[in-house]
């Protein structure tokens, strides 16, 4: 994909910038739930409420924040896509990336971190994914990321992973008022989840909780602009109970949050998993839409951003 080009200037998000470059393919999210918890840890004491945390032993890399008496859960997650070392030069896909020859690749092994450029390999029986680079090749079973290159001017911010490390960043920034809440960082989402299904169990169990925003990415299309607010998700693949969804729009609508509505019959999100739990929970998924998906180039709208925040915060206050 080719490159735009953009006034560089120094980041009004650099928090945002800092996630957007953290190795975390589904996983592997050791680094981002390591950055999560050290950041959390050095500011909660500036916070309105000072989080109770869970994590360690039974969570795996997730990360379960609770605020006062908690009525609702903020999902956000952790992990990007990415592609694991096959054999020799061949790749595999980590989620749905998209992947186009001369994007820039990065992983480590034991041989160390370096950068790579991916490629397509053809053969006489199919084509592949690969990558190509001076010296030794990675080892099998190396993941590799993005490598990251942040572009910013007056209104967009643009680098790879804003799915859904903006996702991760909102629910940071709701953190820092919250009264009441739960915010829960999981893993695995892009390729298959698997952690929703016992982090719910737990809030459910322990804390009653049957309702949930998703705190994810979303994309531009023909009927979702770049500017005019976060998306309200009427439908993906799966579709939130109605009832609960016009809650939202009502909180929205009293609080003068901007937004628009999306509908999509593809796509899913952690509201699959809640969806299918044992315990009832209602969702909706919420978030700001991107321009390029599952590309090098994700690019949002900063007014976006910041709707996405106050929609979030008058949401947990009122739901």
């Amino acid at each position: 994909m080719k490159k735009q080009k953009v006034n560089r200037v120094k980041s009004e998000y650099p928090l945002l910038q800092a996630m957007c470059a953290i190795h975390a393919p589904s996983g592997n999210e050791g680094n981002m739930a390591v950055f999560l918890l050290n950041y959390i840890k050095s500011n909660m004491s500036k916070w309105k409420v000072k989080p109770k945390l869970f994590y360690g032993e039974g969570f795996q890399h997730n990360l379960v924040l609770v605020f006062g008496k908690p009525r609702t859960a903020i999902f956000a997650h952790i992990d990007s896509i990415g592609f694991t070392v096959r054999y020799g030069e061949e790749l595999v896909k980590i989620g749905g990336p998209a992947p186009a020859d001369k994007i820039k690749l990065q992983g480590s092994d034991s041989k160390g971190a370096r950068q790579v450029t991916l490629r397509h390999i053809y053969n006489s029986h199919k084509q592949l994914i690969g990558y190509k680079q001076e010296g030794d090749l990675f080892e099998t079973g190396t993941d590799l990321t993005y490598a990251p290159d942040w572009r910013e001017d007056k209104d967009y911010v643009q680098c790879c992973y804003m799915d859904n490390r903006l996702g991760v960043y909102n629910a940071l920034k709701v953190a820092e008022t919250l009264q009441h809440g739960a915010i829960v960082f999981s893993t695995w989402e892009e390729h298959g989840g698997g952690s929703v299904a016992y982090l719910q169990k737990f809030l459910a169990k322990k804390y009653k909780i049957a309702q949930a925003l998703i705190s994810d990415i979303s994309w531009i299309t023909n009927g979702v602009k770049p500017g005019e607010g976060p998306v309200i998700s009427l439908r993906d693949s799966l579709i939130p109970r109605k009832v609960f969804v016009n809650r939202i729009r009502e909180i929205a609508a009293k609080n003068k949050c901007r937004f628009q509505l999306e509908v999509e019959g593809s796509g899913g999100s952690d509201a699959k998993e809640l969806q299918m739990a044992a315990y009832p929970w209602d969702w909706c998924f919420i978030g700001a839409a991107e321009q390029f998906v599952h590309s090098p180039d994700e690019k949002v709208h900063k007014q976006d951003i910041q709707d996405m925040i106050a929609l979030y915060k008058a949401l947990m206050t009122h739901l």
